[in-house]
């Protein structure tokens, strides 16, 4: 097999704060592999966005990251901001969630995509670079991309913005592009139009995809596997199949049972809540992180112990001490037809 696009090893993320070191990532390993899409999701708080920003190299100066992350097999972590320069928007590119904010309103939707391939390849004709601008925008779907190419982000609808941003982190090809809640704020035929795009990128150029998402009907839709997030460090990761049909960390099995269901028996059945609320970052709480939430909790080993990452099947891993009993639960709770 080729090396991963994106090789993830034991990566830490800790804050100086007024209130002591900050926890948000602790631990977390995974891969990316080219033409894949890995959605990482969790609660907000979880360490998901904290994580994509640390392989972008755009935390701010208070943030202190530990371990490894290799793209295209070279190094990132300890890199000076100058050579991270040279990486972003080239090898590895970020949509953020908020696109009227990624782009400049001064500046024509057009000139900024000229811009992002200007960067890296200086030198370039304006007439090649405006040409590249109206393939970006067909590429991603806007329509009379030659009109539209001179427009600015105002006359832009919301989802035509997020199509404009997407087509900026394509504009020289990455090999990684990590897509932050890009369907934030959408209604739900614009979401699905933006997956859409995703895909359709995807296809034409065969970047590796990070998701990032708290949508759960997202990550279904479009990736291949699943990171679940909690308190900083992974608890589950898989398949999609095995994270939704097989959920083996008692987390994931409280996200999972959250979702509205069509099949519930009546009107009166209540949405499932996890209980109680995710730790502070400066006051994470010893042995399983979930464990005052959890419903499986046992003082002994619950309290005193991390759980490791236990594998459950053949690429799919969950952090608990109750693997068998979470398992057997989701497994009963299926038989019934309910997420509860």
């Amino acid at each position: 097999m080729s090396a991963p696009v994106l090789a993830v090893d034991a990566l830490g993320v800790v804050f100086e704060t007024d209130r002591g070191p900050a926890v948000t990532v602790d631990g977390v390993s995974f891969e990316v592999a080219a033409g894949e899409t890995v959605g990482i999701v969790g609660e907000s708080g979880s360490g998901k966005s904290t994580t994509s920003l640390a392989v972008m190299g755009l935390l701010p100066r208070n943030a202190r990251v530990t371990g490894s992350i290799k793209l295209q097999g070279e190094e990132l972590v300890g890199r000076p901001d100058t050579e991270m320069r040279e990486l972003r928007g080239k090898q590895v590119a970020m949509v953020f969630q908020d696109s009227l904010a990624a782009l400049n309103p001064v500046v024509t939707v057009g000139d900024q995509l000229a811009e992002a391939v200007r960067v890296h390849h200086p030198g370039t004709r304006s007439s090649v670079l405006r040409g590249r601008a109206i393939e970006l925008l067909e590429l991603v779907g806007i329509p009379s991309p030659h009109t539209r190419v001179d427009r600015y982000p105002h006359g832009f609808s919301g989802g035509m913005r997020q199509r404009a941003v997407i087509a900026m982190a394509v504009a020289n090809e990455p090999s990684l592009i990590i897509a932050d809640e890009p369907t934030t704020a959408l209604d739900v035929t614009v979401q699905a139009q933006i997956l859409q795009v995703l895909r359709t990128v995807q296809d034409e150029t065969g970047t590796a995809i990070m998701l990032i998402t708290h949508d759960l009907g997202v990550v279904a839709g479009v990736a291949d596997r699943v990171l679940v997030m909690y308190a900083g460090g992974l608890v589950e990761q898989g398949s999609v199949e095995q994270a939704f049909y097989e959920p083996s960390h008692p987390y994931t099995r409280g996200l999972l049972a959250s979702l509205p269901r069509t099949d519930r028996r009546s009107r009166d059945d209540r949405l499932f809540q996890i209980a109680g609320q995710p730790p502070r970052p400066t006051d994470l709480p010893p042995g399983c992180r979930f464990g005052p939430r959890c419903e499986f909790f046992e003082a002994d080993p619950c309290s005193v112990t991390a759980p490791p990452a236990a594998e459950v099947g053949p690429g799919h891993l969950a952090a608990c001490h109750f693997v068998d009993k979470v398992v057997a639960s989701s497994l009963d709770a299926g038989e019934r037809g309910t997420g509860d």
